[in-house]
């Protein structure tokens, strides 16, 4: 059998808006370096998310030489992996939990809010500030960065091609926003994962991840639609839940390549 192999590595710098390929990544204990430690608040400090405000797909995101630039349509504005940021805490809502953010500047707030059409800051999560993974889940105190729940998700390419024959139209990987891709195997054997290793590092798989409506949002053109849910929903559901992924906690922080060779350990 083809050996599993890490074929993609993404990371989404700013929750909810477009994603940024890449071919390395150090490992971090809120998970890969620079993913969701950004995120738009709305004026109750909430965070804005694709599942409301489908347009922040349109937001694309290309890498620049101290970090990234963000476009929307034909307007840009770019930002440094360490800039600095406004003094004030700002208590910002992700789900359940209160985080410690920063306004980056006012003048991205400003951008953002001509571009989505509603006032919104641009926060940043410093390094340095907790966010605690669901301690049902958690094995070592486990911290996550901005992501819903948990520091990474893995998903195999075996399974999306399993969906995609299920499917009309064929959707693409982006619609998943996973950290991490893989050829080999099967279709859905990541969500029996225990422990494996890509490479020298070690990562803990907990649980299957539960999709909602933002996998309906084609990530092109911002547009909503009923697929890949529906059919998801089909094979995919128990307890109510429609699960594609699995979540991942890291145990080791080295660096991670594509093309690295991942190990399932045996479960005990």
């Amino acid at each position: 059998m083809q050996p599993h192999r890490l074929s993609e590595i993404w990371i989404y710098p700013i929750k909810s808006l477009g994603g940024i390929r890449l071919r390395s990544s150090r490992v971090l204990g809120k998970g890969l370096a620079f993913d969701r430690r950004w995120m738009l608040i709305d004026e109750t400090n909430t965070f804005m998310s694709q599942r409301v405000n489908a347009e922040l797909a349109l937001f694309k995101l290309q890498p620049s030489l101290i970090g990234f630039t963000i476009s929307f349509q034909e307007k840009a504005i770019d930002l440094s992996y360490h800039h600095d940021y406004l003094p004030t805490e700002i208590k910002a809502k992700v789900w359940d939990d209160e985080v410690v953010v920063h306004e980056v500047s006012e003048e991205h707030s400003r951008w953002f809010s001509e571009q989505v059409g509603v006032t919104c800051r641009l926060v940043v999560f410093p390094e340095e500030h907790e966010r605690k993974v669901d301690p049902r889940y958690a094995s070592q105190n486990e911290q996550v960065s901005l992501a819903d729940g948990y520091p990474l998700l893995m998903i195999g390419q075996a399974s999306l091609d399993d969906l995609n024959s299920k499917l009309q139209e064929p959707v693409l990987m982006n619609r998943f926003r996973p950290n991490l891709v893989f050829t080999g195997g099967v279709p859905f054997e990541e969500d029996t994962w225990s422990n494996f290793n890509i490479g020298r590092n070690q990562f803990k798989g907990v649980k299957p991840c539960a999709r909602c409506v933002l996998i309906t949002v084609n990530q092109e053109n911002g547009e909503k639609g009923k697929e890949p849910l529906a059919t998801l929903s089909l094979y995919r559901k128990r307890d109510n839940k429609i699960y594609f992924g699995q979540n991942v906690l890291p145990i080791d922080h080295y660096e991670i390549h594509e093309g690295d060779e991942i190990t399932i350990q045996p479960s005990v």
